[in-house]
């Protein structure tokens, strides 16, 4: 029988072993609510790098001069999930045979991997578990910056983590936990990473929560919604923000107030903006801080959860925090509520964002053509400065960007028709968009140089 332990304690670990090599680069195909329209799935396509909600997927570290990233693949010819490892090498430019830490035994790319690396260099990469039906896991790399080896340090429950490696301190793991009263938000800590903290309650009304996080220094920072009654889950609204720069000791607004912990209410000190009042639904996107330290929060509204025109408009909004009040504004706007992308906040100013803001050759469907976009302002105005993407076979979605980005390897997203399986492969591009590079869905080699596409 297996036990499954809370993060509370510390699990048994299980010695490094090799890891196997795959024999390519190949993403999850993954499809979720059948809608009997048109359309076929509320959201669906290649989901390697899916959900916006756990975070990070890909961090450079300068001393080994490589971006590692965890993805969820697949099998050739089948749609098994199973969460992958590996690096690109900026000094070389190329790529080895991606790793396969381990086979999930699903097909629901809710649980895909997310990591963090540690002050030595140590690889973790932490296992996500969609609900409780499923075990999730922790693992550490065997050496620092390598991914040949990992040991199974923990096994337990968690799902949607955001662990972040916090310097001389530890791990401080936001996640979301599910219970009998909906998806709620919780954080933990642990200074080695494999005995931890019990879980702390951070936010829990209605029916639950979605969030996005991010780190600049000592500060980790959350953004999340709600789901509210009686629409159930596929509604969520409502824009809140915390933050804490002591780990995890204090939690405070915006304005400095420290709050009470949990939240559990719709009107508290973290509201950002009412959008329950106005009819509107809040689909998160990416949180990041500006050159003042200050948050922007980049998330997109519309009217329902139903794919299809009758939602229209959708919006994307950026929340940039002004020093003594939150200024929304519009960016731009696209045809489906899962188009996602990542806003970067540049040390000279620049705000850029990737995305597939063009409608793809599914219109309707989660993603599209991949734009990026830049503002000079602070979000006031955006001009598009490079179409990434065009006359593609299949959407392309979920861009998402490396921790302390290299201006070579910027975004990294995966593509997918969303009205049928399919094969997905794997893009990248880099911070001026000159050219976009697919990487290799079969190896012959130990080591591949990615294939420019555009």
């Amino acid at each position: 029988m297996r036990v499954i332990l809370l993060l509370s304690t510390i699990a048994t670990s299980i010695a490094a072993a090799p890891l196997p090599k795959d024999h390519g680069y190949r993403g999850i195909w993954y499809s979720n609510q059948p809608t009997g329209d048109r359309y076929v799935y509320k959201y669906s396509g290649g989901f390697a790098t899916y959900p916006q909600q756990q975070s990070p997927i890909a961090i450079y570290s300068p001393q080994v001069r490589k971006t590692f990233f965890c993805y969820g693949g697949t099998p050739e010819g089948r749609q098994r999930l199973l969460h992958m490892v590996s690096y690109f090498d900026h000094q070389t430019g190329l790529v080895p045979r991606p790793r396969i830490l381990l086979d999930k035994q699903t097909d629901d790319a809710h649980d895909n991997p997310v990591m963090s690396v540690d002050s030595q260099g140590y690889i973790w990469i932490f296992s996500n578990a969609h609900g409780t039906a499923r075990p999730a896991f922790i693992h550490r790399s065997s050496k620092p910056y390598s991914i040949d080896e990992f040991e199974l340090v923990w096994e337990g429950n968690f799902s949607y983590g955001h662990p972040w490696w916090i310097p001389e301190e530890g791990f401080l793991f936001l996640h979301t936990r599910y219970t009998d009263k909906g998806r709620s938000l919780f954080w933990t800590r642990s200074a080695d990473g494999r005995a931890w903290e019990p879980p702390v309650l951070l936010a829990r009304f209605e029916l639950g929560h979605y969030q996005i996080t991010c780190r600049s220094g000592r500060r980790v920072a959350t953004a999340f919604n709600f789901h509210p009654l009686p629409v159930g889950l596929n509604a969520r609204t409502n824009l809140y923000y915390l933050e804490t720069d002591d780990f995890g000791r204090t939690w405070k607004t915006v304005d400095d107030r420290i709050v009470q912990l949990p939240l559990a209410s719709p009107e508290n000190p973290a509201l950002v903006h009412d959008y329950r009042r106005e009819g509107l639904l809040v689909y998160l996107k990416t949180l990041e801080f500006d050159a003042a330290g200050r948050p922007v929060i980049l998330f997109l509204t519309s009217k329902g959860w139903e794919p299809g025109p009758r939602n229209d408009p959708r919006i994307w909004r950026t929340a940039r925090w002004t020093g003594w009040a939150w200024l929304i504004r519009e960016a731009f706007r696209s045809d489906h509520n899962y188009d996602f992308g990542s806003l970067y906040i540049e040390p000279d100013g620049v705000w850029r964002i990737i995305a597939p803001t063009d409608p793809g050759p599914q219109p309707y469907g989660a993603g599209g053509e991949m734009v990026m976009w830049v503002s000079r302002d602070q979000g006031a105005s955006w001009r598009r400065m490079r179409t990434l993407t065009r006359n593609s076979p299949r959407n392309h979605t979920y861009a998402r960007k490396p921790v302390n980005a290299h201006p070579q390897f910027y975004a990294l997203w995966a593509d997918g028709d969303t009205r049928r399986p399919s094969q997905s492969w794997l893009y990248f591009t880099d911070r001026e968009g000159t050219a976009v590079w697919r990487l290799p869905p079969r190896m012959t080699d130990e080591f591949a140089r990615p294939e420019r596409v555009r």
